[in-house]
């Protein structure tokens, strides 16, 4: 599932130490546009430092996520767990200046014109 939304907050980070090793926690939460009141959704990552570091507040990003439910003492506890997040800023992409110029037509062989025939296939 995804969403598109505006980055409200960015939370500290939590870490912990368990048997399969350090994980890192932050959650970032998001105010979708165009909805009539304004819904704000707490998104989690999990180990993903690099990607919360690059992410502005007051920016819009498409984010990919997943919904997981788990049980604790009696209780159930929900993230909404993201798993990419895309800018929604297009950036172009940087000018190609060593390739040479795309040609409408393809160059016609001097052989084809003086009545040759090439019969090697392409």
């Amino acid at each position: 599932m995804e969403f598109e939304g505006k980055v409200l907050k960015i939370l500290e980070p939590t870490s912990g130490q368990t048997a399969r090793g350090t994980w890192e926690r932050q959650v970032v939460v998001f105010e979708q546009p165009n909805k009539q009141y304004g819904k704000e959704i707490a998104v989690t990552f999990m180990n993903k430092a690099q990607e919360v570091s690059n992410l502005r507040v007051g920016e819009s990003y498409i984010i990919s996520f997943d919904i997981e439910s788990r049980e604790y003492q009696g209780r159930w506890y929900t993230d909404v767990r993201a798993w990419r997040v895309q800018s929604t800023q297009q950036t172009p992409p940087p000018p190609v200046h060593d390739l040479p110029p795309i040609l409408d037509e393809a160059p016609v062989s001097s052989s084809l014109s003086a009545g040759v025939v090439d019969d090697i296939p392409f």
